[in-house]
Parts: C-alpha cells; sequence; structure tokens
C-alpha cells in the first residue's frame, strides 16, 4: 500500500504557534511523551489544513473549524474526531488565556456520538491457559512467565511493565512502584504468583539474558536493553496462538482488561480499581462495570431457565 505523501513543513509562525503550545503543556500539564506527541500531530494537521484554506491558528473561526471536522469525518473514525476536537478545544482556550485571541471558536464545536465500545477481555481460563504457555525451561520463557504474571497481577500498561527497573521492585513488601500517565506514581501489590515468577526468573534466566552484564531494567530484551512495547505485543501473540485464544480476544492491554474486570467480577471496589489502574478518572475505569454487567447478562442468558 503507498504510503500517502509527506506534507511540507509548517511555515515558521505557525510552527512556532504549535512548539510554544506544547511547551506549555508539558511545563503546566506534565503530560507524557505520547500525549504531546498526539496534540502536537493533531494541531500540526490543523494548521496545515487552515492554510491550505486560507486560514491560520490565529485567525480561524467557527465556521472553519466546523468545516475541518467535517472534512476528518470523511477519512476518521469517531474516535480520531473526538480526539481532534478536544485537541482543538485545548489550544483555542489556551490562546484565549494568552490573550492571543478574543474569542474561543470552539465553543459550539459538538463532539461526535462513539458507539459504545468494550474493551477485549479474557476468561479467566483464557488467562490460565496464556499463563501455561511458555516454557519455563528456557531464560525467555521464565521472563516472558514473569511478565505475564505480573501483569495479570497488577493490570500495569504494557509501557509500564517494560520500563520497570530493579529499584522499582520491593520484593520483601510484594509491590512494585510505577510511573504512570503524567509522572504519576502509584505503589501496586504483585501477589504471590507474581512474586514466584519474578523470583525464578531473577535467579537465573535474567543473568543469563544480560550475559552477565548489568542492566538496570528487569526484564531484559536484547542484550541489556528492555523489550519494547510491540516487541511484547508479539509476544503475547505468540502465547495467544498457543493457547488457543481467539485472536478477535487479544490486544496489546488484554491483560490489563483482564485484571480490572476479574477483580470487579469477584467484588472489588471500583474506586479501588481505579487506583490500581492509575487511572485520573473515575469515568475511565466504569467500562470495566459494563464489561462485568455484560457477563452477568450472558450468564444469566445461559443458565437461567428462562434466560
Amino acid at each position: 500500500m503507498p504510503r500517502a505523501p509527506a506534507r511540507p513543513p509548517l511555515p515558521a509562525d505557525a510552527l512556532s504557534i504549535v512548539d510554544i503550545f506544547c511547551d506549555s503543556l508539558w511545563l503546566e500539564a506534565g503530560l507524557s511523551a505520547n500525549s504531546l506527541a498526539s496534540y502536537r500531530r493533531d494541531l500540526t494537521a490543523l494548521a496545515h489544513w487552515l492554510i491550505k484554506h486560507q486560514s491560520g491558528l490565529r485567525t480561524a473561526s467557527e465556521a472553519d473549524l466546523n468545516r475541518y471536522i467535517a472534512f476528518l469525518s470523511q477519512s476518521h473514525k469517531q474516535s480520531s474526531q473526538a480526539r481532534a476536537i478536544s485537541t482543538l478545544r485545548r489550544y483555542f482556550r489556551w490562546s484565549v488565556a494568552r490573550g492571543e485571541r478574543a474569542d474561543d471558536p470552539t465553543r459550539a464545536l459538538v463532539m461526535p456520538i462513539r458507539p459504545g465500545r468494550l474493551p477485549k477481555t479474557l476468561s479467566e481460563d483464557h488467562v490460565d491457559a496464556l499463563l501455561q504457555a511458555p516454557d519455563t525451561n528456557t531464560p525467555r520463557g521464565l521472563r516472558d512467565l514473569a511478565m505475564l504474571e505480573v501483569l495479570y497481577a497488577t493490570g500495569l500498561r504494557v509501557s509500564e511493565l517494560v520500563n520497570l527497573r530493579l529499584t522499582d521492585l520491593n520484593r520483601d513488601m510484594g509491590i512494585v512502584r510505577v510511573m504512570g500517565k503524567g509522572d504519576k506514581e502509584r505503589l501496586v501489590p504483585l501477589g504471590e504468583s507474581a512474586l514466584d515468577a519474578i523470583q525464578q526468573y531473577m535467579e537465573s534466566a535474567r543473568l543469563e539474558l544480560t550475559d552477565g552484564q548489568p542492566a538496570d531494567v528487569i526484564f531484559i530484551g536484547q542484550k541489556t536493553r528492555p523489550l519494547t512495547r510491540q516487541g511484547f505485543w508479539q509476544i503475547i501473540k505468540r502465547y495467544g496462538v498457543k493457547a488457543g485464544i481467539p485472536r478477535e480476544r487479544l490486544s496489546p492491554h488484554v491483560l490489563r482488561h483482564a485484571f480490572a474486570t476479574h477483580l470487579i467480577n469477584h467484588g472489588a471496589d471500583l474506586r479501588v480499581v481505579q487506583l490500581l489502574l492509575g487511572h485520573a478518572s473515575i469515568t475511565t475505569t466504569q467500562i470495566y462495570t459494563h464489561v462485568a454487567r455484560e457477563r452477568l447478562k450472558s450468564l444469566h442468558e445461559k443458565h437461567h431457565p428462562r434466560g
């Protein structure tokens, strides 16, 4: 499939606006590198479109932005449109607060209606099968089992898992320190199964994978370097096939979703799950109550005589 032609660089004035806005987000909100890259990408795309239509970031009107959202709707998913609108709102409110504009042209912008979408998750039987898939007679198998056990025990994001350092792990207390989005720190309990898997991995396999070289990351990829998110996703897919898990049930965060769903299925408080996942808002965590509710409905339909 041919790649889309690369856009020309933004004019200096527009590029300066994007740079200052993103720098401000980093300084004032402490957003992660991924979030900042998303804001930069969305605002740069808008700037290019406005220039093409004889406007600009400083002069864009409400009508310009409505036309831009209509343009996005032709080729972008509703989730991408919603993210772009969020970027526009944040940028123009920032611009008004700085006194660079007297009006906010995003006040009347309407978010596209997003269809309800439940996260992909796994049954407890599927998780058991996945955890039994690594070959623990090999160093990589021990590493992979430890990573899978930690993910299921903690609900970490994959990016959080692969960046764990030795100093983040306290095996005596059975907790791991996690630096999440926006550099927010949280402490998460590991549980006995994850601790046992880590101990087996650390006793011999990790030393073999580092070839005796010092490394500060817990889970080793190539030599002393950490695994990438993409590398771990390939591991998940391989073990998913081995465990007989349908491909449509797999996703990069499948064990994070399973962690939250299974906790709630077994009666965990939603606020506790929010803290463990590192969600800034309880609204984000509430999606898992819908997952649990869908499971209860399916069980009722399957087992109730009048289901």
